[in-house]
C-alpha cells in the first residue's frame, strides 16, 4: 500500500504548517493499550477456500452475500469456529454435509462470530461453513487512521449518480482487516486462501477481481454474473472487488495478461500512464529470480480512494491521482504516479507472494515496495535518479520528531494502522538501501531469491529475511537487524577534520550524538589528494572513533561516507573550498546536492557561485531546479553569469520542471526583456512551464496577465490553473470571486495549501460582504478538518488578519463570521 500518509509528509499541509511534520506523527498519549504485546494471531483454524456470491444494492448500498468458506484446524482439534464479520446481518449459518445445509449454533457480538461446529475435527479433516449473510458498510462504526482515512472495506460511490461527474462505483479495500466488513473470514495476514468470487451486477457495468475472469452470464433481469477465480492461496486483506464504467486497456508480458482499467475519459491514455508496466515486471523478475507469480496483473484506478493505492493480489487499485492526459503527464518524472506503480507492483512478491505475518512485520511489505522505487529509478532513470529518491526517504523520516523512538519491527502500539509510517516505509526503505550496499549486489538478491522461494504463499518475518541474506553472503547479520529492524532511532554524526603537515596525518573525528548505544557503521572513506582518490573502508563501533590516515599532501577532500549510504543526521565540518571541489570532483547525487546547499549560503564567495553556476547545468534536472531556486539574483555577480543560463533553459532544457523553474527566477527579476520569452512560453504543451510563464507575466505586468489568465481558466490543469488562480486571488475582482473560491473549497489539499494566502487576502479585500463570509467558512473549515496537521495556528492567523481588514471596510458581519471560524477551528479536534 502507498498511502496518503506519505503523500502528505511530502507534501503541501506540511510545507503549509511549520509544524505540522510534529503534529502529524506525534504519539498518542501512551495507554494501556500501547504496552500491550501484540502477538502474531493464533491459529486455531486455517482457511482453505472462499466461495462467494454476491450483489449489490446501490440503493441502500448493501451487498447480499453467500459464502461457502472451507477450513481444517491448523494443528489442535477443534469443534468451534471464530470469523471476523463486522456490521452485518448473519441470517445462517450450516455445515455443507453431502449437498446439504445443517444449521449451526452461533453467536455474534457485530465483530465477530464464534460457530458451534457440528462435531469436532483434526487437522487430518476439512468442512466447508455455508453462511448467508448482508453487509451494511455505510452503517458500521469504522475507524479510519492517518494511514488509511476509512476502514468500512466496501465503498459504494456515487451510487445513485446524482453527483456531477462522478462515476457510479463499487470498490473494496482489504487492509488493514476491512475485508472481514463484506465478507466473514478470518482476517488476519497469516492466513492464505484460494478463492471464488461471483458478482452479480448491472449488465452496463465492467468487474474486476483477483486471478482470472472464469465465465460470465447474462441474466434476464438485465444484469450479468462475473466469476472471478484465484487459484492460489493468498491472505483476506488482499481480495477485491471493483465495478463500474470502466474502459479496458489490455496490454501483455510474457504471455499473461496485462490490464488497464480507467474511466473512459482517460481510456486514451491508458499506455501513457502504466504502459511501462510489462518492462518494470520483466526487470523485477530478473532481478529477484522469481517470475511475476500471478496468471495476471491487473491495475485500475478508482474515485475517492481512502488511502493512495492498494497491492490486491494480482489487481492493483489506485486512487485517482494517477489518472492524467498526455498533456498532465509532461510535468510529471517518476514522482507519485510512476512511483506508486512500481511500488504496488512489487508487492506482488513482497507483501502477497510472502505476506508479513502480522502487522508488527510489516517491513517486510512496505519496506521493500518502499525500497522498490528506488531500484526503479535507478533501473529506469539513471543512479542519480534512484539516489535523489532514497535520499528524500531519509529526509522524510528524519523530519519526522518522534519517529526516532519507534523500532522498524514493532510488538507494541496502540492501533495496527499505527504502524503504516515513515518508519516502516521511509526508513525500512532506506535500511535497506544500506544494507545492499553493505552486501554487494549480487548476495543482497541471492538472499532476497532464498528468502521469496523458502516462504512461497506463505507468510515472512524479518527474522526469516536475515536468514536467507546469512545463507546467501555467509555473513552474520545479527548486529545489523538488532540494530536497524528491534532497536529504534538513527545515528546522530558529527564529523570533523584534521591535518598535520609534520607528520603527513590526515586525522578524522567521528562522534555519535544520538541518546542510547552507538550504532555500528561500516562505511567508505574517500581522500582527494594529488590529482587521485583513494578509498578506505572502515567501521565505527563506538560512540567516538578517530581515523588516521598518512598522506603525502594536505587533502583536497576527505569524504566520509563516500557511498552515500548511512541513513544519519550528519554535521560535517567540510569547509567551502572543500564543498566546491566535492561538487565537481565527487561523483554522486548527494555529493553534488551538499555542495550546492553549502554553495548557496555564502554566493558572496567566487568559488560558491562556480558551483551554482556551474550546477544550474548539472546532468540530474533535480539538481538543476535546486541550483536555480538557490541562486541569488539579488547579487550583481550571480545574475549576471545566471540570467544568459536561466534564458537558455527555459527555452531548450529537456525538462520541463527545469523550464519552469527557470521561468520562475526570472520572473521574479520583473525585466521588461524578458516579457517575449515569457509569452512565447505560453505556448508550451507543459501545465508547468506554461502556469510559471503566466506567474512571471503576472509579476510584470498583473493588468496584461488578467486577460490571459481568463485565456486560460477553461483549458488549464496542474501548474497552469494554479497560477491562474494565483493571478485572479492577487489582482481580481469580484468578478472572479466565484472562480477562485469553487476552486479553493473544492480543490485537492494540494491546491487549497497552494492557495491558501492569496484566496486569504482575497477574502480580506473582496467588496461583496456575502463572498468574505465564504471564504471565512471555506477557510476556517479547512482549518479544522486539518487540524491535526498542524495548521491550526497558521489558519487562526489569517482569519485573525482577515478580520481586521474587513473591520476596516465597515463588514462587521463579515469581522463576526471571522471571529466564529476561529473558534471553530479552536474547537476541533
Amino acid at each position: 500500500m502507498k498511502t496518503l500518509y506519505a503523500a502528505l509528509l511530502a507534501g503541501s499541509i506540511s510545507a503549509f504548517a511549520l509544524n505540522s511534520a510534529r503534529a502529524q506523527t506525534e504519539a498518542p498519549a501512551e495507554s494501556a493499550a500501547f504496552k500491550i504485546y501484540r502477538e502474531t494471531p493464533t491459529k486455531i483454524n486455517d482457511l482453505v477456500h472462499t466461495k462467494l456470491d454476491v450483489r449489490f444494492d446501490y440503493k441502500k448500498r448493501y451487498l447480499y452475500g453467500k459464502e461457502w468458506v472451507t477450513l481444517k484446524p491448523h494443528f489442535y482439534p477443534t469443534d468451534s469456529l471464530r470469523l471476523d464479520a463486522k456490521g452485518m446481518d448473519l441470517k445462517s449459518i450450516a455445515i455443507v454435509k453431502n449437498g446439504k445445509n445443517i444449521p449451526l449454533k452461533f453467536t455474534y457480538d457485530s465483530l465477530t462470530v464464534n460457530i458451534k461446529l457440528d462435531k469436532t475435527y483434526t487437522n487430518a479433516e476439512s468442512y466447508t461453513v455455508y453462511i448467508d449473510y448482508t453487509s451494511k458498510p455505510n452503517e458500521l462504526k469504522s475507524k479510519g487512521s492517518m494511514a488509511i482515512s476509512d476502514a468500512k472495506g466496501l465503498y459504494f460511490i456515487n451510487p445513485d449518480g446524482i453527483e456531477k461527474d462522478k462515476p457510479t462505483q463499487i470498490w473494496t479495500q482489504g487492509e488493514t482487516e476491512g475485508s472481514s466488513a463484506w465478507f466473514p473470514t478470518i482476517d488476519k495476514p497469516n492466513q492464505k486462501t484460494t478463492d471464488e468470487i461471483s458478482m452479480t451486477v448491472p449488465n452496463k457495468y465492467v468487474t474486476l477481481s483477483n486471478g482470472r475472469l472464469a465465465s460470465q452470464k447474462v441474466n434476464a433481469d438485465g444484469t450479468r454474473t462475473d466469476t472471478w477465480k484465484m487459484e492460489l492461496p493468498h491472505s483476506p486483506y488482499l481480495f477485491m472487488m471493483a465495478v463500474g464504467d470502466f474502459k479496458i486497456t489490455k496490454d501483455a508480458w510474457r504471455g499473461k495478461e496485462v490490464s488497464y482499467y480507467l474511466e473512459p475519459k482517460y481510456a486514451p491514455y491508458a499506455k501513457d500512464i502504466f504502459g511501462f508496466t510489462p518492462e518494470a515486471m520483466e526487470f523485477y523478475s530478473k532481478t529477484l529470480g522469481v517470475d511475476y507469480p500471478w496468471n495476471k496483473y491487473s491495475q485500475i484506478v478508482v474515485r475517492d480512494y481512502v488511502s493512495g493505492a492498494m497491492e490486491n493480489t494480482s489487481a492493483t487499485l489506485h486512487g485517482d491521482y494517477v489518472q492524467a492526459t498526455k498533456r498532465e503527464l509532461l510535468d510529471t518524472y517518476y514522482g507519485q504516479g510512476p512511483s506508486t506503480i512500481v511500488h504496488e507492483l512489487f508487492h506482488q512478491w513482497f507483501g502477497d507472494y510472502v505476506t508479513a505475518e502480522s502487522w508488527s512485520n510489516l517491513t517486510v511489505n512496505e519496506s521493500f515496495a518502499d525500497f522498490s522505487e528506488t531500484l526503479w529509478a535507478e533501473y529506469k532513470y539513471g543512479k542519480d535518479a534512484g539516489d535523489a529518491h532514497i535520499y528524500e526517504d531519509m529526509v522524510n523520516y528524519l523530519s519526522q520528531p518522534d519517529a526516532k523512538t519507534k523500532n522498524l519491527v514493532r510488538f507494541h502500539y496502540n492501533d495496527k494502522e499505527d504502524v503504516f509510517d515513515v518508519v516502516t516505509y521511509q526508513k525500512g526503505g532506506r535500511i535497506l538501501y544500506m544494507l545492499r550496499n553493505y552486501l554487494g549486489n549480487a548476495a543482497f538478491y541471492k538472499g532476497l531469491n532464498i528468502y521469496l522461494k523458502s516462504n512461497a504463499f506463505k507468510n515472512g518475518e524479518a527474522q526469516q529475511l536475515r536468514l536467507a541474506l546469512e545463507e546467501a553472503s555467509g555473513r552474520d547479520l545479527n548486529w545489523f537487524f538488532n540494530q536497524w529492524y528491534y532497536g529504534a532511532g538513527h545515528p546522530v554524526l558529527n564529523i570533523s577534520y584534521k591535518y598535520d603537515d609534520a607528520t603527513k596525518t590526515q586525522t578524522v573525528y567521528l562522534a555519535q550524538n544520538q541518546d542510547g548505544n552507538a550504532f555500528i557503521l561500516p562505511m567508505a572513506v574517500d581522500i582527494y589528494a594529488g590529482g587521485k582518490k583513494t578509498r578506505y573502508n572502515v567501521w565505527m563501533r563506538s560512540k567516538a572513533d578517530t581515523l588516521t590516515f598518512k598522506v603525502a599532501s594536505k587533502p583536497d577532500l576527505v569524504n566520509v561516507d563516500g557511498d552515500k549510504v548511512i541513513l544519519t543526521q550528519k554535521t560535517d565540518a567540510k569547509t567551502l573550498e572543500e564543498y566546491v571541489f566535492q561538487y565537481f570532483n565527487a561523483p554522486l547525487f548527494l555529493d553534488r546536492f551538499e555542495a550546492i546547499t553549502a554553495a548557496g549560503k555564502k554566493q558572496t564567495d567566487k568559488g560558491a557561485r562556480s558551483v551554482i553556476i556551474a550546477a544550474m547545468k548539472d546532468k540530474y534536472y533535480e539538481l538543476r531546479i535546486k541550483a536555480i531556486k538557490a541562486a541569488d539574483l539579488t547579487n550583481d555577480d550571480v545574475r549576471n553569469a545566471a540570467q544568459p543560463i536561466l534564458v537558455n533553459l527555459a527555452q531548450i532544457d529537456e525538462n520541463t520542471l527545469v523550464k519552469a523553474a527557470a521561468l520562475t527566477a526570472l520572473g521574479k527579476l520583473k525585466a521588461a526583456g524578458n516579457m517575449n520569452l515569457f509569452k512565447q512560453s505560453l505556448n508550451s504543451q507543459s501545465y508547468a512551464v506554461q502556469g510559471a510563464a503566466l506567474t512571471a507575466i503576472s509579476l510584470l505586468n498583473p493588468a496584461e496577465a488578467m486577460p490571459l489568465a481568463k485565456q486560460y481558466e477553461k483549458d488549464s490543469q496542474g501548474a497552469l490553473k494554479q497560477a491562474v488562480l494565483n493571478t485572479y486571488a492577487t489582482s481580481g475582482s469580484d468578478e472572479q470571486w466565484n472562480y477562485v473560491y469553487d476552486a479553493f473549497k473544492n480543490g485537492q489539499p494540494q491546491t487549497q495549501v497552494n492557495i491558501m494566502r492569496k484566496f486569504a487576502d482575497f477574502t480580506a479585500r473582496v467588496q461583496n460582504p456575502a463572498y468574505a463570509q465564504a471564504g471565512i467558512k471555506a477557510i476556517a473549515d479547512f482549518g479544522a478538518k486539518y487540524k491535526k496537521y498542524g495548521v491550526g495556528p497558521q489558519v487562526v492567523t489569517l482569519l485573525t488578519n482577515i478580520k481586521a481588514e474587513r473591520t476596516k471596510l465597515n463588514d462587521a458581519a463579515s469581522a463576526t463570521a471571522a471571529d466564529k471560524g476561529i473558534a471553530d477551528v479552536n474547537a476541533a479536534e
